[in-house]
């Protein structure tokens, strides 16, 4: 088949193709499930203990904010290398995808904590300070006032992380990390196969493409 004479070398290496693709799934399923859940309720604080928050306070948001700041203004590439040492003793290794795993997790959280603090800081402040007249606890309004507020702003936050994710995973296999990125560099680029470089290209472009349709729409049906 015409196909076939097309892609000989994805034919030839869809078993390790296939795996390469598990293994990013694997990878971004992971550390978006923790960068996620710490992104947000590190989003949750900043905004929380901003000025005029429920539990103001000028220190740890200061702290915090410079933190995350600084670990946003490293590239991840050179992130990765710099928690080599933390990555081997937190799980044993520096490659694969328990080594890209870390890296990508600590990568993520300063973007997701910051795209969260402005989600919840655009809910109607008016809101809040009926709330807050009516005697309703500081938590209770976190929960459901602020966070259910702000949901639809949160599941696109959440979509935009998770492909975010993709990319990060895709430059950490150019390191050793595993899945779709080293598959593409070890056999497209390195060994000059271009219909392999071709075919993960779409395959990143479909994931990308069918996450975003599904998360846009589920955001739009919780928006009120």
């Amino acid at each position: 088949m015409k196909i076939f004479s097309m892609f000989p070398n994805v034919f030839s290496l869809k078993m390790d193709l296939l795996e390469s693709i598990w293994q990013t799934a694997v990878m971004v399923g992971i550390s978006g499930f923790f960068g996620i859940l710490a992104g947000m309720i590190l989003g949750a604080v900043l905004v929380v203990t901003d000025k005029g928050g429920l539990y103001e306070n000028y220190i740890v948001n200061n702290v915090l904010g410079k933190t995350i700041n600084t670990i946003r203004s490293i590239p991840f590439i050179i992130l990765i290398a710099l928690l080599v040492p933390f990555t081997r003793f937190f799980v044993g290794t520096s490659i694969g995808v328990k080594g890209a795993v870390v890296p990508m997790i600590l990568g993520i959280v300063p973007f997701i904590a910051r795209m969260v603090e402005q989600t919840i800081l655009e809910v109607d402040k008016g809101v809040v300070e009926a709330a807050r007249a009516m005697g309703i606890s500081r938590s209770y309004i976190i929960v459901h006032v602020l966070l259910k507020e702000s949901l639809p702003g949160l599941l696109r936050t959440i979509v935009t992380s998770v492909i975010s994710l993709i990319g990060l995973s895709a430059m950490a296999g150019t390191v050793g990390g595993g899945g779709v990125g080293s598959f593409a560099i070890r056999y497209g680029y390195s060994r000059y196969m271009n219909d392999i470089t071709v075919v993960t290209v779409l395959i990143l472009l479909l994931i990308v493409n069918l996450i975003q349709g599904i998360g846009n729409k589920a955001a739009q049906k919780m928006t009120h």
